[in-house]
Formats: structure tokens, C-alpha cells, sequence
């Protein structure tokens, strides 16, 4: 992005989300798996399902992690899947109704379009689709969208994603609305018309444009903080109960229909989400799926050690397993300020050396993780193009870095410090041996510095004051688009700091300016050219060396149907599954 984030404040919200994220997938990543065997061939799980008969039940949802606020202003959520898309609907949204690859693809939601840009693409005009109402009737109008992203500016409603702060005029000094202040950059010329006026082009508004923030809330019924116990819905479900986000209960809303809604099917006639179990306790009680937990599925907690080993002897197990994927890259990050890192020679003979099959089986195995030689994931949304500059094989070429250390002046080897996390997630201590000992075969001495705790090593390697020189790094895009993947680990303008995520502090004018470049393309096939082509020439500098792309697999109850996991969340999506 060619905008500077709002401070470090903001940039730690975004960081504490990422890595609530990456903990929950981590715990199971990291539980010792050795073995590598697949879940269904195919991404989603559950049977036979026909949506025109596919109303009633209750669904149970079985969480590690809280919902937290359930304030549209306060989430940071965007596509849909979880939870808030079933009660909040917002301008685009996520392809619901595609798997694969294609449910990265955003779609209109309350809006007839994803958004007409001007030439620019500093302008975005969006019309309403008629016969939109909230929970109680009320019609729903372009001045109710206007004030629900206005108040997500309040300081009273903090932790949302900070783009539109950046990206709309005078979004950086406005406080919100509860003083009676507008944001004029948001016009409302009629009922069903919103027109946004940005600071600069950006091609991906609408991608931002799923976030809650883009939700309706009437102006007449926001209670401020306490909105949040009984938001208005605009979504298929209202809000019956909130025990401040640890459990949840909710139930159809009456002026809600797929008339009105062609992305969510809204099968059962109840959902209950119940937090704050821990990850073994909700894989067991989907195994056992006896009682409600038959009409349950895992909200946040990929399969753990002791499901994968069974699936490949247990076919209705396996059946009940589905697959997919979320933008993410786990990656070794170097601090070229830091010696011999500067010496590109060195950088690209560590690239050689890693074996990837090592760090994989060290997280898990091939069943929950593929291997990474570029950084942008493997997804077509992002851009992705592959490329193999250093290329080692499964296991490495300790050879070929042993001769590229030899021209850089290491002829007898080196001895250097990588840093880790030592929570149990993809940055910690089985994948840094992993490294050490594949690094060994090269000359190259790893010594391991593991931080005391996960909050202290995001602190460290996040501040370019204390970043060490070779660490483990790990990063998830807010949205399936090159955009967010890249300029936040590589654009020189988006260096802070604290909270300072380009790990390189690489601050070149033309990697900026391609940046610049790619983020006025409104047109998506552009934009992943773009993004592609700016990945394959960071990738020849060897600024990281990717290691692996996390794959999510998650279990649900013998009577859940149509479930799947999303490409753009790697959660399952919660708008389309039916319960018997």
C-alpha cells in the first residue's frame, strides 16, 4: 500500500489479531506430528445436501478462541464465514456459494456491484439492492452504512482493520459521530447510493469493503459501547443472547429471505457458538459427535495428532473432514542491517541450504502444510507465480551453499544466531531445528535464541531497534490479494518504528512505486500480474526464504451437511451449512 498505516498502536491491534489467528492453527501445527496422510479429496465434508430442503435444527459451533466484541465497528472480519457474517451483511462479501479456489472471489452483498471506481480508482460509488431491511422491518438505507463505518472511527470502538483511516479523506483526524461530526468523504446523495472518496487509487475497496465496518447500524438504535449485546442484524440470524462474546446464541431473523440474499442459505433455525475450549476437548467431542455435538462444528481448531492418525483406517471419520486453505506464509526473515546478512551471497546460500520436508515434518507433516518458494501463497487471488531461484530440492543443496559461501568468504563456514519463538506455533522450537540442522550439512554453526515469551518475541523481531539478524516470521494476509501480502513485509514507507512488519526494512523507490502501480489496477486478473511479477523480483533478492503454506483441516458432527472450508478464511462457512 502506498499509504503510511495509522501508527503503531493501530499496527499492534492488527498484529494481535494476526497472531490470535496463527495460535490456534499453530497448537495443532506444532503438536508432533509425524505422519502425513490426507483428510477428503475433496474441500468440503458432510454428504449428500439439497438447500431447498435444508431449513431447521440447531447448529452448534465449538470455539478455542472467543468471538470477543461483536460491535460491527470493533471486528476484524472481513469476507464472511465466521460468525458476524451471519448477522452482519456488509457492501461485497466472499463468493459463498464457490469452493476452492473460486470462494476467494468478492461478490456483491448489500450492494448490486462490487463497486464502480472512477478512473483512478479514488472513487467508489455503490448502489443498494432494493427490499433490504433489519431485524425489525425497518428498510435499510445508504445513511444507515454511512454511520456504521463513520462510528468505527469512534476511539470508543477501537479495534478494527486501520485501511479506512488511511484511505478516506480526512479518515486520520476524524473521531466518529458521536459529537455530531460527519465524515464528508462518505456522501449519500440518495437512499440506495454511498460514494467514497479515497486519499488515493486503490484498486482493492472492494476487498475492504466486506470488512463489518461496512455493516448498517440505524443511527436511532446505536447504544454506543453497548451495542454490541443486541446489534440490529441485517444478516439472516439476530442476536438472542452475547455473554460478551464467549457464547452466543442466535435465531432467524423474520425480515430476512434468500429473496434478498443470493450468497447465504441459512439452514438451521438456531446457532449456538460456544468459546474457550481447548483445542483436544472440541476434536474429541466431534469424534464421539454423540447429542448436540452431531450438529456441531470446529469453529477455529484444525484436527490434532491423534485424529490425523486414524483417518486413513476410519472412512466415516475421513468423511467428516474438510480441507482448505488461508493466505498465509511462514518464512525465515533476515535483517540485512545486521552482518553477514548484508552480504546477499550469504542470504541466498542459507535459501539453498533449508530443507523444507524437515520443517514441514517438524510442524506437522505434508497434511497440514505445503512446501513455500515463493512468498506470495499459492493461491490464484493473490497473484501467485511460481518460482524456485535457490532451488534445493525437498531437502537442500548444502553443496551449493557451501561454493556461494566460499565466494562470499566463508570458505570453512560461519556461525550465526536465529531467533524463535518459543510458543508452540510454526515459529517455534521444532522449526528451528529443523533449520539448525539442515544449515549444519552447509558449514553454517546455528546457534538457537528462543524468546521467553511469544508477546516478547513479537515485541523484538517487530521493533527495527531490537530486530535480530535471522528469525522466523510468519505472515496472513487481511484479504486474498497481493495488496495486503506484499506491501506490508516490503514497501520502505510502511517501515515503523514499532510494530514494523518489513522485516528487510527494505525501502526501495522502485518496489514502492510497483506497488504504487499495482494498487490502482481495478481489474482483479491485472492486479494478480502485478502482484505476481513483484513477488518473483523481491524473490531474487533473497530478502526471506519461504518455508511453508499452512493447510487447514477441520472436523464436524455425523449430521452436519454442506460443510466447507473457505479460501479466503480457512474457517468453515457457517452460512451455508444444514443440520439434520
Amino acid at each position: 500500500m502506498s499509504g503510511r498505516p495509522a501508527g503503531p498502536t493501530v499496527r499492534e491491534a492488527v498484529m494481535r489479531k494476526r497472531r490470535a489467528v496463527a495460535t490456534v492453527a499453530g497448537f495443532v501445527l506444532v503438536s508432533g506430528l509425524a505422519t502425513a496422510c490426507g483428510g477428503t479429496a475433496s474441500g468440503s465434508a458432510g454428504g449428500a445436501f439439497d438447500p431447498a430442503h435444508c431449513q431447521g435444527g440447531t447448529l452448534t459451533v465449538l470455539a478455542h478462541a472467543g468471538q470477543g466484541k461483536f460491535d460491527p465497528a470493533e471486528l476484524y472480519t472481513s469476507g464472511g464465514g465466521r460468525v458476524p457474517t451471519l448477522v452482519f451483511r456488509t457492501l461485497t462479501t466472499r463468493d459463498h456459494t464457490a469452493q476452492g479456489p473460486a470462494s476467494a472471489k468478492v461478490v456483491p452483498d448489500l450492494a448490486t456491484d462490487t463497486g464502480e471506481p472512477s478512473q483512478d480508482a479514488t472513487v467508489w460509488t455503490y448502489h443498494l439492492k432494493p427490499g433490504l431491511k433489519f431485524e425489525d422491518g425497518t428498510p435499510i438505507k445508504a445513511a444507515d452504512i454511512k454511520y456504521g463505518i463513520e462510528r468505527s472511527f469512534a476511539p470508543e470502538l477501537p479495534g478494527g482493520p486501520p485501511y479506512l483511516r488511511d484511505w478516506l479523506v480526512g479518515g486520520a483526524t476524524y473521531q466518529g459521530p458521536f459529537k455530531g461530526a460527519e465524515l464528508p468523504s462518505i456522501e449519500t446523495p440518495d437512499d440506495s447510493t454511498l460514494v467514497f472518496h479515497l486519499t488515493k487509487p486503490e484498486g482493492d475497496f472492494p476487498f475492504l469493503a466486506t470488512a463489518t465496518q461496512f455493516a448498517p447500524v440505524p443511527k436511532d438504535k446505536d447504544t454506543g459501547t453497548d451495542y454490541q449485546k443486541h446489534p440490529i442484524s441485517s444478516g439472516p440470524y439476530k442476536v438472542v443472547s452475547n455473554d460478551s462474546g464467549k457464547s452466543i446464541v442466535l435465531e432467524r431473523n423474520p425480515y430476512w429471505s434468500r429473496s434478498v440474499d443470493d450468497q447465504r442459505l441459512a439452514c438451521p433455525d438456531r446457532i449456538v457458538y460456544t468459546s474457550g475450549l481447548d483445542p483436544a476437548v472440541v476434536n474429541q467431542r466431534l469424534v464421539a459427535s454423540s447429542g448436540d455435538d452431531a450438529r456441531a462444528v470446529s469453529g477455529d481448531v484444525d484436527i490434532d495428532a491423534s485424529v490425523l492418525a486414524r483417518l486413513n483406517g476410519d472412512p466415516g471419520l475421513k468423511s467428516r473432514v474438510a480441507t482448505g486453505y488461508f493466505g498465509d506464509t511462514n518464512y525465515l526473515a533476515f535483517n540485512p542491517n545486521v552482518k553477514p546478512f548484508d552480504n546477499p551471497a550469504v542470504r541466498q546460500a542459507i535459501s539453498y541450504a533449508v530443507d523444507r520436508q524437515a520443517v514441514i515434518n517438524a510442524v506437522g507433516g505434508s497434511a497440514v502444510a505445503k512446501p513455500a518458494t515463493t512468498f506470495l501463497p499459492d493461491q490464484p487471488a493473490f497473484g501467485y507465480t511460481p518460482y524456485d531461484y535457490f532451488p534445493g530440492g525437498p531437502n537442500g543443496d548444502p553443496d551449493k551453499a557451501k561454493q556461494l559461501l566460499a565466494q562470499a568468504g566463508y570458505p570453512n563456514g560461519l556461525t550465526i544466531t536465529l531467533s524463535h519463538s518459543v510458543a508452540g506455533s510454526g515459529n517455534g522450537p521444532a522449526v528451528a531445528a529443523a533449520v539448525q540442522q539442515a544449515l549444519a550439512k552447509a558449514g553454517i554453526t546455528v546457534k538457537l535464541d528462543g524468546s521467553s515469551s511469544d508477546d516478547d518475541y513479537q515485541t523484538k523481531t517487530q521493533t527495527p531497534a531490537t530486530e535480530p539478524g535471522f528469525f522466523l516470521a510468519g505472515w496472513g494476509a487481511d484479504w486474498p490479494s497481493g495488496g495486503p501480502f506484499l506491501a506490508p513485509i516490503f514497501d520502505g514507507r510502511q517501515i515503523l518504528p514499532e510494530g514494523n512488519f518489513n522485516s528487510a526494512q527494505l525501502n526501495d523507490p522502485q518496489v514502492n512505486a510497483a506497488i504504487d502501480a499495482a494498487n490502482r489496477l481495478t481489474d482483479p486478473a491485472q492486479a494478480e500480474a502485478a502482484w505476481g511479477a513483484l513477488d518473483a523480483q523481491l524473490g531474487k533478492q533473497a530478502w526471506t526464504v519461504p518455508l511453508y503454506h499452512p493447510v487447514y483441516k477441520r472436523l464436524i458432527g455425523k449430521d452436519v451437511k454442506n460443510a466447507y472450508v473457505s479460501d479466503w478464511t480457512g474457517v468453515y462457512d457457517l452460512s451455508r451449512i444444514s443440520v439434520k
